[in-house]
């Protein structure tokens, strides 16, 4: 199996050469050939969580259309803007998970307070307890 493995990586590399130019691929040495191979061969490229790649070839078009979408952990190193970007999201979505609760907490408070019979402004209402009595 390994053995397999093995010839699969030397084929891409192979496949990845025979895609240059004959000047360029010829120039590379053998150690930068076993440079690459290890390089191929010390990645997971398929080691995904989720890997949906469907593809669409339509009968009146001479091309067919596919799309990729990956979803694993990022074992890349992120650039400043990358990580900039990272970060922001993250406190976007803590803002966004922070004003939910928060809303959800107000409302409860606010039928318990209904429900306990407690009224603050006289003659005043957001109508949320009517509406929730209703459907109970």
């Amino acid at each position: 199996m390994n053995r397999i493995k093995k010839l699969d990586k030397t084929s891409t590399v192979n496949q990845l050469l025979n895609g240059m130019e004959k000047s360029v691929a010829d120039s590379f040495t053998a150690e930068q050939r076993k440079a690459l191979q290890t390089s191929i061969s010390t990645q997971d490229w398929h080691q995904h969580n989720v890997d949906f790649r469907p593809t669409l070839a339509l009968p009146f078009l001479p091309w067919s259309f596919y799309l990729v979408f990956l979803v694993g952990i990022n074992r890349r190193g992120l650039v400043p803007i990358e990580r900039f970007i990272a970060f922001t999201m993250f406190l976007f979505v803590i803002f966004i998970i922070g004003l939910t609760v928060t809303g959800c907490a107000l409302v409860l408070i606010y039928l318990l307070k209904s429900w306990l019979g407690i009224d603050l402004f006289p003659n005043e209402s957001l109508g949320i307890w009517d509406k929730f009595k209703g459907y109970f």
